[in-house]
């Protein structure tokens, strides 16, 4: 056992199926052809991603362990004892990067109680993306995941974050599973004043990229298909 714990990297992914150093920078494949231990939602994707990155690579010399709705929280605790023996280990995300809107926070949580270095790498973060391209307020921002799927509640937590943008000035955004996607843009152009800013930001960095600020009344009028898109929501209500 080695007396110097290994690190545990957070390693983005791309947000579509375009070649992945279009998207990410070389050092990722650096870390990649270094790392055989890994931390992923899905097994398959995480190595087909990996021999994307680094075709080469040994995959016979991989190790994954799970982290999904399936993964027992008892079994978590032990998912860094490589990186105790001085083995780094490489935490993917299926989109984007690790622990933003996606499963891995409580591993680099983990890594913080038992001294391990985390060292987050660069690449593609959707939410980021769509706040830079909104022209909101890059200043205060608030993510809040996926909105209720009752129409009703989905249309009182709309007026909700319409009401906190206002008093915090603060934008909101968010996300929907992609095929009620264009439900969602519907209920934000019927629920929010004429004038709250919506932007939708779909297929980020992907060839159908697609990013649009508009006021609700002006989205009542624009025919554009979100459907099994994935799209970041973002609203903003000025005073």
């Amino acid at each position: 056992m080695s007396n110097t714990p290994g690190k545990l990297y957070l390693i983005p992914t791309r947000l579509g199926d375009n070649p992945p150093l279009e998207v990410l920078p070389i050092s990722i494949k650096k870390i990649i052809e270094q790392v055989d231990d890994y931390i992923a939602e899905n097994e398959k994707t995480a190595r087909r991603f990996i021999k994307r990155v680094s075709p080469n690579k040994s995959q016979g010399k991989l190790s994954f362990k799970p982290l999904n709705k399936f993964t027992d929280p008892s079994e978590i605790s032990s998912y860094l004892d490589e990186c105790k023996e001085g083995k780094s280990i490489g935490l993917l995300s299926e989109a984007g990067c690790p622990a933003i809107a996606d499963p891995g926070a409580d591993i680099v949580n983990l890594a913080h109680q038992n001294n391990i270095k985390v060292i987050p790498l660069v690449g593609p973060s959707s939410i980021v993306l769509a706040m830079m391209s909104s022209g909101m307020n890059g200043q205060g921002f608030a993510f809040n995941g996926y909105l209720p799927i009752d129409a009703r509640e989905r249309r009182s937590k709309i007026k909700e974050l319409e009401k906190r943008s206002v008093q915090l000035n603060q934008s909101q955004i968010f996300i929907e599973t992609p095929y009620r996607n264009d439900k969602m843009l519907q209920d934000l152009a019927k629920s929010l004043h004429p004038e709250t800013r919506i932007c939708v930001a779909c297929d980020l960095t992907l060839p159908t990229e697609y990013i649009k600020t508009a006021t609700a009344s002006e989205w009542s009028k624009i025919k554009v298909d979100l459907h099994k898109r994935p799209t970041i929501f973002i609203i903003q209500k000025d005073f």
